[in-house]
C-alpha cells in the first residue's frame, strides 16, 4: 500500500453539527462499556460525509477526542482505510473500477474520457464539480465496466456512455442509477438462460 499522507491545505477547526453529534452519541451506545474507540469508523465516515467528501486533519482530531483516544489511532484508522479521502473531492467523486473483470470488458476506455473530461487523478475540477480517482474492486464485476460516483454505482458503461452521465451530472440533470443498458440487476446480458420458469418437472 502506498503512502497516504494528509491534504497540506486544512481547515482550522471541525464539528460535528446537532444531528450528526446526536447521532454519534447513538452509535456509541451500541459498544461495551469502555469500548466506545469502537466506533471509530462510523465516525469517522459521518466526519467525512459532513466535510464534503473529505476527511481534514481537524476532522480527525475531533473523532479521537470524542472517542477519547490518542490522536495517532485515531490517524492510523483514516491512513489505512482508501475509503477516507485525505483531501477534498469534487463534488461528484467517481471511483472507477480498474481490476481485471473491468479492465477486460474496456474501463481503460472509461479512464480516457475521465482523464478528457475532468484531468488527471485526484484533482479536483476548476468549477469543484468533479474528481476521480481509479480503485479496486467495487463487487459489481457481472456489471463490469463501472464507477462508483459519490454513493451510487453506474453499471454496463462504454466511453459514450459516461460522456453523457459526466455531462448529466455537470448540468444538475437526474441520472439513472444502477445499469445503463437495459438489463435489469446483474440479470445476464441479452435475456436470461435459466430460472425461466416457475416451478419444475415432477
Amino acid at each position: 500500500m502506498s503512502v497516504r499522507r494528509l491534504s497540506p491545505t486544512q481547515p482550522d477547526s471541525f464539528e460535528f453539527t446537532a444531528e450528526n453529534k446526536t447521532w454519534a452519541e447513538g452509535q456509541l451506545t451500541k459498544f461495551p462499556q469502555g469500548r466506545q474507540a469502537s466506533g471509530i469508523i462510523p465516525l469517522l465516515w459521518r466526519a467525512q460525509k459532513q466535510a464534503g467528501g473529505w476527511l481534514p486533519e481537524p476532522a480527525i482530531r475531533y473523532v479521537a477526542d470524542f472517542l477519547d483516544m490518542p490522536y495517532m489511532r485515531a490517524m492510523e484508522v483514516a491512513t489505512f482505510y482508501t475509503m477516507f479521502n485525505l483531501a477534498p473531492v469534487g463534488e461528484h467523486f467517481i471511483q472507477l473500477c480498474g481490476t481485471t473483470p473491468c479492465w477486460l470488458r474496456g474501463s481503460d476506455e472509461l479512464k480516457k474520457v475521465c482523464k478528457k473530461m475532468i484531468g488527471d487523478e485526484r484533482q479536483v475540477t476548476a468549477d469543484g464539480k468533479f474528481s476521480w480517482m481509479e480503485v479496486e474492486c467495487l463487487g459489481a464485476c457481472a456489471n463490469a465496466p463501472m464507477v462508483q460516483v459519490n454513493d451510487d454505482y453506474f453499471e454496463d458503461l462504454d466511453a459514450g456512455a459516461l460522456e453523457k452521465l459526466l455531462n448529466a451530472l455537470r448540468n444538475g440533470d437526474e441520472v439513472k442509477v444502477g445499469p445503463q443498458s437495459d438489463r435489469k440487476s446483474s440479470e445476464p446480458a441479452g435475456k436470461l438462460t435459466s430460472l425461466t420458469e416457475v416451478g419444475g418437472s415432477e
